[in-house]
């Protein structure tokens, strides 16, 4: 394996790692962002709110893989790892500054919910940006990553291996 493959793997592995931080932090603060964002309802409606609002930033996922995978093959990968990374960066310091319900009114679930939807644009485009590009590091003739850059993921989500 060359220098520039390692550091083609070693890019991708840490936006990975860094996309996924964000969400991890979302859903482990999903109290404390209930109590500020979704302060005006029941804090049981709160706290459901803020899952949904978890939740939606997953069901974007595929929406983003579309959006960047396309941008990935017209302007190049690079960039739209380095997209990705800003969007993902920029959604998690607005919410970050987030003022609460009591402050800015209904307007706080909104944006909340905006930057989630932005995360899981970007998440969604790390992947489906990312994957093709590791899957062609792996055979050295171009004939072959071409091949295996092209062939989908063949596990499910939930798969164990």
């Amino acid at each position: 394996m060359t220098a520039e493959e390692r550091k083609v793997i070693f890019a991708s592995s840490l936006g990975t790692v860094f996309e996924w931080y964000d969400f991890y932090l979302a859903g482990s603060l999903a109290i404390y962002i209930s109590k500020t964002c979704f302060s005006g309802v029941n804090p049981t409606a709160g706290f459901i709110f803020t899952l949904l609002g978890f939740a939606a930033g997953i069901a974007v996922r595929p929406f983003g893989a579309i959006v960047f995978r396309q941008l990935g093959d017209m302007v190049g990968r690079k960039y739209t790892f380095l997209v990705t990374i800003v969007i993902m960066g920029l959604s998690t310091f607005l919410i970050s500054f987030l003022p609460g319900y009591a402050t800015i009114g209904i307007a706080a679930p909104i944006i909340f919910i905006a930057m989630r939807l932005l995360q899981g644009l970007a998440l969604g485009g790390q992947y489906g940006a990312r994957r093709p590009t590791s899957r062609s590091m792996r055979r050295r003739t171009s004939v072959a990553r071409g091949r295996r850059g092209s062939r989908p993921r063949r596990r499910s989500a939930c798969s164990s291996r």
